[in-house]
């Protein structure tokens, strides 16, 4: 069986709390970056990110009452599982596979703190819990009435992309018929605070594939995919493939990002000129850029190119799922999202690069890139009937 169906996606980022909301967000090019409101951020270089909507938390309690009490990550997966779950009706998954980076670091920093100032044991014991990267999930699942194995994947910025690729692996080969899959990531000051000292954050607009670009935009968010059952979405193909070459650089001749588009084209049985569009991974910095732009000339030159990253931030182990689900409104409602803030391409550089505001289109195939710190690199290929 090579393409395995999706019955199901929930979806929250900066631009909407579920998928109706981002497709019209998508669709009117909403840009979701505001200043920070979670935490100082006075000494850092970068001060925006693409922040949830506050709703997420109400509807959170609203779908489980204790779930006001939960971390920001617990309860955004919960609303984007819900969401994709009331979109199959009785889809009952055989596993669950979540692909995340920082889990529910804001518990975590939370713990710390608590115990800096002096906050007994036990309390400080009943935040921990929440800490490790599976909790949210086991949280969103158990008040949900799912019961079934848990996988983490952690595969850097590629998390959420290898999870969706897993899924299709075990349903094609007979290990699992129903896998809900997907990935989260909540902002915290721990990794905001590690990305800006980098200075892989921008203190201005996040301009993907533009030749003025100076850094990313972090953001959160959650995506949820129901892999498996009857819809008119398909997962047909999944590719990764590993550069070695930094610990956060990719490698100058974009061999990894080009070697994963290959792999999944070649395991959905296509040609870079079947493919109609590309999410790219697209984060703004110099060095993704350039060489992702190196790796889709090779394998997919005539398809147009959107970056989401403009409108959501970079969600991290999220970026993956989400920009899955992009994907899923574009070849549904038959439009390309614009990428916001481009202006000029690198010279030498001739994708078409989708901006300034949505192009109407017609899709039946597109690829969606992810390619994360130490060379993890990984493609899927969605597509219509």
């Amino acid at each position: 069986m090579k393409n395995v169906a999706v019955s199901g996606i929930g979806c929250v980022c900066a631009i909407g709390a579920d998928m109706r909301g981002i497709a019209t967000g998508m669709r009117g090019g909403r840009d979701g970056i505001r200043p920070v409101g979670l935490f100082p951020v006075t000494g850092c270089h970068s001060q925006t990110a693409g922040e949830m909507p506050a709703e997420v938390a109400v509807r959170a309690a609203s779908i489980h009452a204790p779930a006001r009490r939960w971390s920001r990550a617990a309860q955004v997966f919960l609303v984007a599982t819900q969401e994709a779950l009331a979109a199959s009706p009785g889809f009952l998954p055989d596993a669950v596979i979540i692909g995340t980076t920082s889990g529910a670091m804001d518990i975590g920093e939370n713990f710390f703190r608590s115990l800096r100032a002096g906050c007994d044991l036990p309390r400080a014991a009943k935040r921990v819990r929440g800490y490790p990267p599976q909790m949210p999930v086991l949280d969103a699942l158990g008040c949900l009435g799912i019961r079934a194995p848990v996988r983490i994947i952690s595969n850097a910025c590629a998390s959420g992309t290898n999870a969706l690729g897993m899924a299709w692996q075990m349903i094609r080969s007979g290990a699992a018929r129903r896998v809900l899959a997907g990935g989260y990531d909540t902002l915290s000051e721990l990794v905001f605070a590690g990305f800006d000292c980098l200075r892989a954050s921008t203190a201005e607009r996040c301009r993907p594939f533009d030749s003025g670009r100076s850094g990313l935009v972090l953001g959160e968010g959650a995506a949820v995919f129901c892999v498996g059952g009857e819809g008119p979405l398909r997962i047909s193909g999944y590719g990764a493939a590993t550069d070695t070459h930094h610990l956060t650089q990719p490698h100058p001749s974009g061999s990894g990002p080009r070697d994963a588009m290959l792999r999944a084209l070649e395991a959905a049985g296509l040609k870079g000129k079947d493919i109609d569009h590309v999410n790219a991974h697209g984060t703004a910095t110099p060095q993704n850029d350039a060489c992702e732009a190196l790796a889709i000339s090779a394998v997919c030159p005539d398809a147009p190119v959107t970056s989401t990253k403009a409108m959501t931030g970079h969600t991290l182990g999220a970026a993956g799922a989400i920009e899955a689900a992009f994907c899923a409104i574009s070849l549904a409602e038959g439009f390309l999202p614009p990428t916001l803030n481009f202006r000029n391409p690198d010279p030498g550089v001739t994708l078409d690069i989708v901006s300034g505001e949505a192009r109407k289109q017609r899709l039946r195939r597109v690829v969606s890139n992810s390619f994360g710190f130490g060379g993890s690199n990984a493609s899927i290929v969605l597509e219509v009937s």
